[in-house]
């Protein structure tokens, strides 16, 4: 544990370099105005994070404008070799780059650490596809008046890219925006989540040692409201793709006028537990999804529907399994679960729960703070009209509900107003089948829970939790402008 934190120390002096500085064009900004970035485990002062202007966002835009033109000149091969190089470089600051994940969003390291084993295969997935970027031929003559024509598509990038981005995985959500617009020749502004900078600006401290050209990458840290109203606002970024809330979302959307914009939003995600099952098999799938990352993921398993045959069977593994779990601090190798991102959180999760009791659901593990950490909770008996249930509740909170039917369970995840991912465990096919056709989400998880997620997917939700897939080869596509190509042969 000591080794771990010396040697987390030793890691923020050398990236305290960038302590105060955004990078911009190639190069490290200072701003007038910075604020105090805490640990949200320690409490303690980590970092100085600066507060860019209105002006100093339009100034970043502008270099990104400016260097589409450089962006555009590079093969398909260079987009492709870049990334490869981003991608190397991570594997070779893996440590360092989960700790700083550990420091300034409490997750565990193990976690931060497989995090960045997925960053590392995200941009690995950009650049493959980089490579696969086509357009297709137009069979013109099928239409009556399309004798002698010749047409085809290409695919072109669209400029500027602003993207806005959440703490729970500031980097490898990062690469999911970053990644795909690199594969197709945009450029990128970034803005980070407040609490979680650090982790984009030693994004930018890799990227410049890369042969990006300067100005296709940068990073402007500072409040939401003046960062991501100047990147919505400003006619030369041409696309927004922003993962975070629903309300954010939905304000961007309405500012955006005809920007393209794809959100990644909210969800309470649901799962259902058919009879008939080894649950034993079940379980650390479930109190994975649950609580991996203080339960602070978009498709953290939030709701779980289970045949009231072995409703009591689960409950009595689920809570035994969950009550083995580490907590503690996140530099710990064994932790499990820390503290939540904000103090503000976990009591917003803590009076959810408080409401949910009051109202008559049952209490069965958690619910409570303890030495700063909130702790794993599960309930049941839960009224779909209850936050816990119906809203996003982001935090290690999980309900249990048993159900009669299949159908019962259906309708249950159906009714919401988020549509993200869902899953269901059953060894029956047609109960399968019926399941991945009318749950209401943008993905299905046949015997595994809705947490799943590998990078290259097409990945993205339905009602409000969002628009648009991300998913390299979909995300690309996003970010990219179907040209027609006609040639007339007479």
């Amino acid at each position: 544990m000591e080794k771990t934190l010396i040697n987390q120390n030793e890691n923020l002096l050398k990236f305290d370099l960038l302590n105060n500085s955004y990078y911009v064009n190639g190069e490290w900004k200072t701003s007038n105005h910075v604020v105090e970035l805490y640990s949200p485990y320690s409490k303690e002062i980590i970092a100085h994070i600066p507060q860019a202007t209105r002006e100093e966002v339009e100034q970043a835009i502008e270099f990104a404008y400016e260097a589409r033109a450089d962006m555009e000149k590079l093969t398909s091969f260079e987009r492709a070799a870049i990334l490869e190089e981003i991608a190397n470089l991570f594997i070779q600051n893996r440590r360092e780059a989960a700790e700083i994940i550990s420091l300034e969003a409490a997750k565990p390291i193990k976690f931060a650490l497989a995090e960045i084993d997925r960053t590392i295969e995200t941009y690995k997935f950009a650049a493959e596809e980089a490579k696969r970027l086509t357009g297709e031929m137009i069979p013109m003559d099928a239409a009556k008046n399309g004798a002698n024509r010749f047409g085809y598509t290409i695919e072109q990038p669209l400029g500027v890219i602003g993207a806005i981005t959440p703490f729970n995985f500031p980097q490898n959500l990062v690469a999911h925006k970053v990644g795909p617009a690199i594969a197709a020749g945009n450029t990128i502004v970034l803005k980070p989540a407040s609490q979680t900078p650090l982790s984009a600006l030693f994004l930018a401290k890799l990227i410049d040692q890369t042969s990006l050209p300067k100005g296709a990458f940068n990073v402007v840290t500072g409040s939401g409201k003046t960062v991501g109203d100047a990147l919505v606002e400003n006619n030369k970024v041409k696309m927004i793709t922003f993962t975070g809330s629903p309300a954010v979302g939905i304000g961007i959307r309405d500012k955006a006028g005809l920007k393209k914009v794809a959100l990644e939003l909210g969800s309470n995600a649901g799962l259902i537990i058919d009879r008939g099952l080894d649950l034993t098999q079940i379980i650390p799938k479930c109190v994975t999804g649950a609580f991996s990352n203080q339960g602070q993921v978009c498709i953290s398993l939030q709701r779980i529907y289970v045949m009231e045959e072995v409703f009591d069977e689960f409950i009595k593994q689920f809570v035994a399994a969950t009550t083995k779990l580490v907590i503690g601090n996140p530099c710990d190798e064994n932790t499990d679960l820390s503290a939540m991102i904000h103090s503000s959180e976990q009591e917003r999760a803590l009076s959810w729960v408080q409401e949910a009791v009051e109202q008559g659901a049952e209490l069965v593990t958690g619910g409570s703070i303890e030495n700063g950490i909130f702790l794993p909770t599960i309930l049941t008996n839960v009224a779909p009209d209850l936050k816990v249930s119906c809203q996003e509740v982001f935090a290690p909170i999980v309900i249990v509900n048993r159900i009669s039917s299949i159908d019962e369970g259906i309708n249950a995840i159906n009714d919401s107003n988020f549509g993200l991912q869902a899953g269901i465990f059953t060894n029956d096919i047609q109960t399968a089948f019926k399941a991945s056709k009318q749950l209401e989400v943008g993905g299905v998880m046949i015997n595994d829970v809705p947490t799943y997620r590998v990078d290259h997917m097409p990945y993205g939700g339905v009602k409000e939790s969002g628009t648009g897939k991300e998913g390299l080869k979909y995300a690309i596509h996003e970010m990219t402008e179907t040209k027609l190509v006609v040639w007339n042969q007479q």
